[in-house]
């Protein structure tokens, strides 16, 4: 599970980054940078599905509803965020990937937490 959150970080951190940039700059998002959030999006799901695997292998959890609540969360994060700035072509529809990237971090930290607690 530790390999698929730090995955999942490495992927945010790359959507975030690519965006800030593009938010600086005073872009919109591109088509380029779909793959980038299809792939952060494969690896939140992947490890959803690693998390499910492990709980019912007996892996315990000290607070189990509130950790499903992040890994759902987090996987609704970019596809809401993509939609968001899909519709919004500005230099904004960037800074609400640069919000999503940085919460999907924050819910990851959490979801460590809550993993490892």
């Amino acid at each position: 599970m530790l390999l698929a959150i730090v995955l999942a970080c490495a992927a945010a951190a790359v959507v975030g980054i690519w965006a800030l940039v593009h938010a600086v700059t005073d872009r919109p998002v591109l088509g380029r940078q779909v793959p980038a959030l299809v792939a952060a999006e494969v690896l939140l799901l992947v490890q959803a599905i690693v998390a499910g695997i492990q709980i019912a292998a007996g892996h315990r959890v000290a607070d189990p509803v509130t950790l499903w609540g992040y890994l759902v969360t987090v996987a609704l994060m970019f596809p809401i965020a993509f939609g968001w700035a899909f519709v919004e072509r500005s230099r904004w529809s960037s800074v609400v990937l640069v919000v999503a990237g940085v919460a999907v971090l924050a819910m990851q930290m959490r979801v460590y937490q809550l993993w490892g607690a």
